[in-house]
């Protein structure tokens, strides 16, 4: 914005706008998932939970402060604390290193392709539930070990690897 448009503001003010303006309406509206909270319930009754997010520290915050769900998570992790963002593995090797699990042990729950592709790299299980309003290509859906057509099939069995929901297309080949 500083570059492009010629905002006289630093670019280092003008992220910290941007944070602020949205912190603001997470407050009074924030842009959960139908479903995600009770998603993250679901899992945190069996897994352990790190978050390995592109957002900004302060975002991360407000979002799990606001949803209720901060204290499910164990770990939380900025692409801002790392020295790549996706679709390099940097974030996600940070969250299961805090962790101190293997990421062949972990698994990614991405609706986006530089997150399937960051999981993908770090070595983690992934599992896709597309954002319909962005979904990812194929070529990056295809690095996914489950596709979900919804969140309310993300089951602790499906991260696991035991279950795979019925109907269109489920799941890709298997990784070698």
């Amino acid at each position: 914005m500083h570059d492009v448009i010629g905002i006289a503001d630093s670019p280092k003010a003008i992220d910290a706008e941007v944070v602020r303006q949205m912190q603001k309406r997470y407050e009074l509206d924030l842009p959960l998932i139908d479903g995600a909270v009770a998603a993250v319930r679901r899992l945190a009754g069996t897994f352990r939970l790190g978050l390995a997010s592109s957002s900004d520290r302060p975002l991360i915050d407000s979002v799990l402060s606001t949803s209720g769900l901060g204290e499910l998570f164990e770990v939380t992790v900025s692409s801002e604390e790392v020295a790549r963002g996706k679709p390099s593995p940097d974030v996600y090797l940070e969250a299961t290193g805090r962790l101190g699990v293997a990421p062949d042990r972990s698994a990614a729950v991405e609706d986006s392709a530089n997150g399937i592709r960051a999981a993908r790299a770090a070595g983690l299980r992934v599992i896709a539930i597309p954002n319909a309003r962005y979904a990812p290509p194929s070529d990056a859906l295809a690095q996914a070990d489950v596709v979900l057509t919804s969140i309310a099939d993300l089951t602790p069995e499906v991260v696991a690897g035991r279950d795979v929901p019925a109907g269109p297309p489920t799941s890709s080949p298997p990784r070698a």
